[in-house]
């Protein structure tokens, strides 16, 4: 009887589960059992591993096999088990020393060539096994850069089934034909979901050194306003007619946010390589993704879902980035209402059949909306024929505990002739917009050291009203808004978030009256003669 044991790591959303992968043999009919509740693609394995096994060279065991994936109580899912299986059972058989497979963490998939296919989801992968104490993991070649950005694991990237024989047989290394530069390479395939490349605005967003502020004309309000959102991490709302810029200022807002920490990247790129949309040659997501879905997606592709175990949406592909819904009230309700809840938490928690996981979700949201069917309805003289009727329905698609939930809400006007056409009309790039956003988040980093937060949009409100007082008086006015009906008690505390953010842009110590006057005027829309701080202009 020839036993032998290898890892490897289930994933349950982003998050790993470290699998003993076990193989036995033992004298009776020759057989191939798998047990440890595998799904369809991972029941396939058997055929792939057997025909992988036999075309790197070696003899395939003629007895009873039962390889079993433990904890069985969890449910495995994908090829990535193929490389544990296969060395599993040439341990079994004795052609590898079981004692050089136990400590290893092997992911990939096989093809029947005995060639290492790249597999989703190897850095969340690696991380699991890392935080349960192994040091050693191998993966296929193509994705060793990504596994290599978790610290203290030791990484060895193959080609084929032929080579870690070899490897772990101290046999001589055989070369295996590269892939040829500027040739497709089908191997690549398993890395990317169909249907969620580029091409379905679930992917990285524009290039940000394509998209910069200086390309809007005018809108020095919505300017200001998306400024003040990147300091803050402050959801913003854009109402206004059609040709006016929103989606134009949503897709420059990533270019003027900070570089993503490396803890940020790490979590970016984790949810990205599971969801398969992780650019190639790329392993380390360093700035702030883009997810700008179709106004017809439904709530299970915008807060995760799919069949079996649910797979990060649209919210957990734009952690630590920005969500922009155009056409806003074109989404159906219910699937602008689930985002109601990972707008407060910052993750979502999904419940199915095959089990519960938690997506992390803490993204900036960027809502576009036209102010009617038309988009005609504020424009003067333009013929909107809309119905007020028709026009009060449309502009309720987007609830009211949603808009609660909204920080900014400005009015985009329509381009004035002399900012397109003349010489006046150009705002400041981006670079400039950005150092100032950096500058910001340098003060609130400082304010917030020692606390679990990390911006103005995340800290509680309690925290705001008891720990940190804004100066005396600066509350008036808002608090008489309260008592008019005007602000709920979430509103009032998001009014003090995008104060704090506003006095971070000053330069001030705490929001005074004016910066609490002014974040009331862009919650609101009412009026309040408050100054921008120096740099931003209304």
């Amino acid at each position: 009887m020839g036993f032998a044991r290898t890892c490897s790591v289930a994933l349950v959303g982003v998050e790993g589960v470290v699998v003993e992968v076990q193989a036995d043999l033992e004298p009776g009919v020759a057989a191939f059992t798998l047990v440890g509740l595998p799904d369809k693609s991972l029941a396939e394995s058997r055929d792939r591993v057997r025909a992988a096994i036999v075309n790197s060279g070696d003899a395939w065991p003629q007895k009873k096999l039962t390889v079993g994936l433990s904890p069985a109580s969890v449910p495995k899912s994908g090829a990535g088990f193929d490389l544990a299986i296969a060395c599993a059972i040439l341990g079994a058989a004795e052609r590898i020393d079981p004692r050089e497979l136990t400590d290893l963490v092997m992911i990939g998939e096989l093809g029947l060539d005995g060639r290492v296919r790249p597999v989703r989801g190897i850095l969340p992968a690696v991380l699991a096994a890392a935080e349960a104490g192994y040091e050693q993991v191998v993966v296929p070649e193509q994705t060793a850069a990504e596994a290599s950005l978790v610290p203290g694991i030791s990484v060895l990237g193959v080609r084929s089934l032929r080579q870690l024989v070899a490897v772990l047989t101290d046999e001589p290394v055989p070369d295996e034909e590269p892939a040829e530069k500027g040739r497709p390479d089908a191997i690549l395939a398993g890395l990317v979901v169909p249907g969620a490349g580029a091409g379905t605005g679930l992917a990285a967003g524009p290039r940000d050194a394509d998209l910069d502020l200086i390309d809007v004309a005018g809108q020095h309000a919505a300017r200001a306003a998306l400024e003040i959102a990147a300091a803050g991490g402050h959801h913003l709302l854009l109402s206004g007619p059609p040709g006016a810029g929103k989606t134009m200022l949503a897709e420059r807002l990533p270019g003027i946010l900070p570089p993503l920490t490396r803890q940020e990247s790490l979590e970016v790129t984790a949810v990205h390589s599971v969801a398969g949309i992780l650019p190639p040659g790329e392993p380390l997501v360093r700035r702030a993704p883009y997810c700008a879905p179709h106004h017809s997606a439904t709530m299970q592709s915008l807060v995760g879902g799919g069949n079996g175990l649910p797979r990060p949406g649209a919210v957990s592909i734009a952690h630590r980035g920005v969500l922009f819904l155009d056409e806003a009230p074109e989404f159906a309700g219910k699937a602008l209402d689930a985002l109601r809840q990972p707008l407060e938490s910052g993750h979502v928690v999904i419940a199915r059949s095959a089990g519960v996981i938690r997506l992390p979700a803490r993204f900036q949201m960027i809502l576009a909306a036209n102010p009617c069917p038309c988009g005609r309805h504020t424009l003067h003289g333009a013929g909107c024929e809309c119905p007020s009727s028709m026009i009060r329905r449309y502009q309720a698609r987007l609830s009211g505990p949603l808009l609660d939930r909204v920080d900014l809400r400005v009015e985009v006007e329509p381009v004035r002739r002399e900012d397109l056409l003349g010489g006046g009309g150009r705002g400041e790039p981006s670079a400039v917009v950005a150092a100032r956003v950096l500058a910001a988040r340098e003060r609130t980093a400082a304010r917030l050291e020692d606390t679990p937060w990390s911006n103005n949009s995340e800290v509680p409100g309690h925290e705001l009203r008891t720990r940190w007082l804004t100066a005396p008086g600066a509350l008036t006015g808002a608090e008489r808004d309260m008592e008019r009906g005007l602000l709920t008690a979430r509103g009032l505390d998001r009014v003090l978030r995008v104060a704090w953010t506003i006095a971070d842009l000053a330069g001030h110590d705490r929001p005074d009256a004016n910066h609490v006057a002014l974040a009331l005027e862009l919650r609101t829309g009412i009026s309040r003669g408050a100054p921008m701080p120096a740099g931003v202009t209304l």
